[in-house]
């Protein structure tokens, strides 16, 4: 519960600090910047370090790749038949694709399924929807920043994306005990990734957005908290069969709001940042309600 109310705390401190005009315009930049070279690598250091890779994990993992191609495929077929700009569909890939796994998903299903939840939900977000934004993420926003690159630009913007660069050491250093100093060190710069990345929302969020982006907003949601989840579900459950806890977590995983960092990398991009911002911020909102339906109905399959 105190997690979720840090969410609503930090979102409408951010906008309130635009409204009373108390810090620069350049804000959310600087914020965004801090998010990526700092907070999100010392979570993937800590948390990904500590991750029994069996093989029963994969199914989990599996989640947010099947997501990204359903939402790829699905916005660009919806982009064809709308005739939507090239830098909505973009945004709306990005956000519709990659869900909030951690800060909101982890409180929820602390939430809805109790404590022995989480771990499924850890594994669900560091090797699913981190690696999936660490990767098809930055390779997303890289084409439609800047049209058609090399595969060897792309590679370099991957490689060199800091939470990816972590990731990789995190690999290395699995075989090693972190220090006790170490461990508290990334764990301090790791908890300001959820205060930074909603103020910075709510700091770039402005009502004046809606105009003209209502129909697209609609569509992205509706995509990312309704039908994702269904396809999903009668995948995992209908077709494949599967029971338990985990698959129940793995689908309330899917079924979560808009990664708060793939609204920042579409905006550090500029891939259309204001309906970027609408998706995490509206999605976040929405979630409370939709998150209720999807934790009985799955209950109930």
């Amino acid at each position: 519960m105190q997690n979720l109310i840090l969410l609503f705390v930090c979102f409408l401190a951010g906008i309130l600090l635009r409204r009373l005009n108390r810090l620069p315009e350049e804000t959310p930049a600087v914020l965004n910047g801090f998010i990526i070279h700092i907070s999100l690598p010392a979570l993937t250091l800590l948390y990904f370090h500590d991750i029994d890779l069996s093989p029963g994990v994969f199914a989990m993992a599996a989640m947010p790749w099947l997501h990204f191609g359903l939402a790829a495929g699905f916005f660009l077929l919806a982009g064809k038949l709308f005739k939507l700009p090239r830098m909505t569909v973009g945004a709306l890939i990005l956000t519709g694709g990659l869900g909030n796994t951690s800060f909101v998903g982890l409180p929820m299903i602390e939430a809805y399924y109790g404590k022995e939840g989480l771990v499924h939900g850890i594994i669900v977000d560091q090797l699913g929807s981190f690696m999936v934004l660490s990767t098809l993420g930055i390779f997303t926003a890289g084409i439609y920043s800047n049209g058609k690159l090399s595969a060897l630009s792309i590679l370099r913007r991957v490689t060199a994306f800091p939470p990816f660069i972590a990731l990789t050491a995190a690999v290395f250093l699995m075989p090693f005990d972190y220090p006790e100093w170490f461990a508290l060190l990334l764990g301090r710069l790791g908890d300001t990734l959820a205060p930074i990345a909603l103020v910075s929302v709510g700091y770039q969020l402005r009502l004046s957005h809606l105009s003209g982006n209502t129909r697209n907003l609609v569509l992205g949601l509706s995509f990312k908290l309704l039908i994702a989840p269904l396809l999903l579900s009668l995948l995992y459950l209908g077709l494949f069969g599967m029971q338990g806890l985990p698959v129940r977590i793995t689908l309330f995983e899917a079924a979560m709001p808009p990664m708060i960092t793939a609204g920042i990398i579409a905006s550090e991009h500029h891939i259309n940042p204001p309906l970027a911002s609408l998706m995490v911020a509206v999605g976040i909102m929405a979630s409370f309600f939709t998150l209720a339906l999807w934790w009985f109905l799955l209950g109930a399959w």
